[in-house]
């Protein structure tokens, strides 16, 4: 008797249910000035992932050659001057 019961409520809800059910309509047509929006905040947050990528990837890399005991990348201050006016002439 329960599982009639049951079962013919939920017959019931499924039959009403599927009779309310009703498709949204399409969204508009973006403009242009929105699709120029959208690209330039999706530029913005690639070049912004791209950063903090980057970061996270040097932060690593600085954390490994701490740890293993090897010798950090030199840096430009560090260079004797006669190296730094060789690499301005390159350029």
């Amino acid at each position: 008797m329960k599982t009639t019961a049951i079962a013919l409520a939920l017959s019931a809800g499924l039959a009403f249910g599927a009779g309310a059910y009703a498709k949204l309509p399409p969204a508009p047509a973006k403009t242009d000035a929105e699709k120029a929006a959208e690209a330039t905040k999706a530029a913005a947050a690639k070049a912004h992932d791209a950063e903090a990528l980057a970061k996270a990837e040097d932060q690593a890399v600085a954390n490994y050659r701490k740890n293993k005991g090897m010798a950090p990348e030199p840096k430009a201050a560090a260079m004797p001057a006669r190296a730094m006016k060789a690499e301005k002439k390159k350029k």
